[in-house]
């Protein structure tokens, strides 16, 4: 029996049936993996940036404005979702100075046990402990003030 050039081609093309749905899939697998990573790297260096930030407002409070410790990490939380304000360290210089407004020098941080950078994939469970950031300034004679005269940098 002789097939003929179009009953050949009806039988190959029944033969790759399906094959376009299967090549979707693995490429679509490696693309959305891809996909999801650059956003967790994107939510990293956001996470990072953030803290970088809580500390340079921290040190940048305690050394323009007279607020004490407490109110400072306070203020450090709003950029950092810190549930323990203990991993918040505040420290002057030289040590044992007698309140901010004697001090030379500040020193902020957050400490490496801090908060621990979590994926949001539903089937990855690692997590990411974030280094220790800190920020130093040096104490400047600006004052909180009153009325016209006041610093708005010192707002908690």
């Amino acid at each position: 029996m002789k097939t003929s050039f179009r009953q050949l081609r009806l039988s190959r093309r029944h033969a790759q049936r399906g094959v376009a749905a299967v090549e979707f899939a693995l490429v679509a697998m490696i693309l959305f993996s891809l996909l999801l990573g650059i956003m967790e790297f994107g939510r990293l260096m956001f996470t990072w940036n953030s803290a970088v930030e809580a500390t340079r407002r921290g040190a940048r409070l305690a050394v323009v404005c007279d607020m004490n410790v407490a109110a400072i990490k306070t203020s450090m939380q709003k950029f950092v979702p810190i549930t323990n304000v203990n991993d918040i360290v505040v420290s002057y210089a030289p040590s044992g100075c007698s309140g901010a407004a004697n001090c030379q020098s500040v020193t902020v941080s957050i400490s490496p046990n801090a908060p621990a950078f979590h994926y949001s994939f539903p089937f990855i469970s690692t997590s990411w402990q974030i280094p220790e950031f800190s920020t130093t300034l040096t104490r400047e004679s600006l004052a909180t003030g009153t009325g016209a005269d006041a610093n708005p940098d010192c707002s908690p």
